[in-house]
């Protein structure tokens, strides 16, 4: 479904923003644009657990952003949370108010599809994306570094370390000396160490900063005369030394310092010091493009039928090994059956067929780790390896149901819950089963049905006297439903 009208929302570790786009072909134009400073990551304790106070901060804006945002088609909206609520232990709980203010589903993306999310983004505001570029984006939590051409990014990494973590580390409210300066400039400097030399290998033609700290940054230093233009080397060390002789950021008197990112700028300011003296760079450029335009490109593809996610479905196929032809089989008979039982499975891009054709092409990833307990390893993956185009609950789930296709169901119980999850779960199961001998004899007609706590298989009569192993293997299925009170059902059929 396309759509003229589609939305991004950025839960940021600093900031939330929400930007609405409206869509001209493949590009996308600019329609409103709503910020509200939240500073989630200052919320979060050495417990990391999120306070109170920073959540109802949060649900407060999240709740402006659902007003905007009322009317709009789920499919037009993509709302994505960062560093701190990767990390933080109640996020789950606060997740599930966060999703009913805003009237969507937000997705918790990890550090390196933040920064391929940022990266396309910032390339479709670049004047020539053909060169190869180093991306700078200093978030509140994290720091992504991405090296890049084209709209194709090359390498990818996400660091511990933000504007609003570092602040409250080495700037209690706001105190600032040459020697707290140069303690976050060396954690910095740690922290990109592990990734200088291969992206100095890998080299860039143009630096650019993107996001609000960069933003801060380049107008401090043009409206105070720091630099000329752009994020500049003599222009950082400039106005890290007029920051250190106010002792404190808040009572630096310099033009164009805000509000709203005064607490946070020594922190951010640090880290982009150890930047420059990491990479050895004399200048960079500033991007207006950022993770919420990148999330609404990404959308954009999505709408047009160019889902990311289904080139990294290809590439963990190639990546592991996967029998192509068994995953193609096993594919084909549990869409067949979920369409059968569940009508809507049928619509084009329906969302639990889309997950079920995923899991059916990467349950066997793990026999690349061993075969034994195979589909754990693949469980594991699926979760755990970086997946571009998926969130993390997106790979949770597919870990869940890749986890359930063979083996104990009481292991799965704890961890699926949705009734639609399980109904995957026995679609990709069965058709797994029915395909035991890999080979390419076609099925015969197997109709399926369910109820809320019921499954029914009609077969051929005989059938199932010709594939005795099938046989036996389906009734241990029926006896694994059966530990959890699901009737399993097998009848032959006239």
């Amino acid at each position: 479904m396309e759509h003229e009208l589609i939305a991004a929302v950025d839960l940021g570790s600093n900031s939330f923003r929400l930007q609405v786009g409206q869509v001209r072909g493949n590009q996308i134009y600019e329609l409103d644009g709503i910020k509200e400073t939240v500073r989630l990551g200052a919320g979060l304790g050495s417990d990391k657990q999120l306070d109170g106070v920073s959540q109802l901060r949060a649900l407060s804006a999240l709740s402006k952003f659902g007003e905007r945002l009322r009317g709009f088609h789920p499919d037009a909206v993509r709302a994505v949370a960062t560093n701190t609520l990767r990390v933080a232990k109640n996020g789950a709980s606060f997740l599930v108010q966060a999703e009913a203010a805003l009237g969507f589903p937000i997705e918790v993306i990890a550090g390196r599809e933040e920064a391929r999310l940022i990266y396309l983004g910032v390339a479709h505001t670049l004047p020539n994306p053909r060169q190869q570029q180093m991306i700078v984006d200093i978030g509140g939590g994290s720091t992504e570094c991405i090296i890049g051409r084209n709209f194709k990014p090359l390498h990818l990494e996400s660091l511990y370390m933000g504007c609003v973590s570092y602040s409250l580390r080495f700037f209690p409210n706001g105190q600032i000396d040459r020697k707290s300066f140069h303690e976050a400039e060396l954690a910095a400097g740690q922290e990109l160490q592990t990734i200088v030399n291969a992206y100095r290998e890998a080299g860039w033609e143009t630096a650019v900063g993107s996001s609000g700290t960069a933003r801060a940054i380049a107008d401090l230093l043009e409206l105070n005369g720091f630099a000329e233009h752009g994020i500049t080397r003599k222009g950082v060390d400039r106005l890290a030394d007029a920051l250190i002789r106010a002792g404190n950021v808040n009572h630096a008197r310099l033009e164009g310092m805000r509000s709203d990112r005064t607490p946070v700028l020594p922190g951010g300011l640090a880290i982009m010091s150890a930047v420059f003296k990491a990479f050895d760079l004399e200048q960079m450029e500033f991007s207006e493009g950022a993770l919420r335009l990148g999330v609404l490109y990404d959308l954009l593809g999505r709408n047009h039928h160019d889902d990311l996610r289904e080139a990294t479905v290809r590439h963990f196929q190639r990546r592991y090994g996967v029998d192509l032809a068994q995953a193609k089989r096993v594919e084909a008979t549990a869409l067949s059956l979920l369409r059968q039982i569940m009508p809507a499975a049928n619509a084009p891009e329906n969302d639990d067929a889309q997950f079920l054709s995923w899991a059916a092409r990467l349950h066997e990833a793990g026999i690349s780790v061993a075969h034994s307990s195979y589909h754990k390893h693949s469980a594991y993956i699926l979760e755990n390896a970086d997946m571009p185009g998926f969130s993390r609950r997106d790979q949770a789930r597919l870990a869940r149901i890749v986890l359930g296709h063979r083996g104990k169901l009481e292991r799965v119980q704890p961890l699926a819950r949705d009734p639609v999850e399980w109904l995957l779960i026995f679609c990709l199961r069965t058709a797994v089963v029915l395909h035991r001998a890999r080979d390419a004899h076609a099925l015969p007609p197997i109709a399926a049905a369910a109820t809320p706590k019921s499954y029914q298989l009609s077969v051929p009569a005989g059938w199932l006297a010709e594939v005795p192993l099938t046989a036996a293997a389906l009734e241990e299925d029926a006896r694994q439903w059966g530990g959890l009170g699901v009737n399993l059902k097998i009848r032959d059929r006239e």
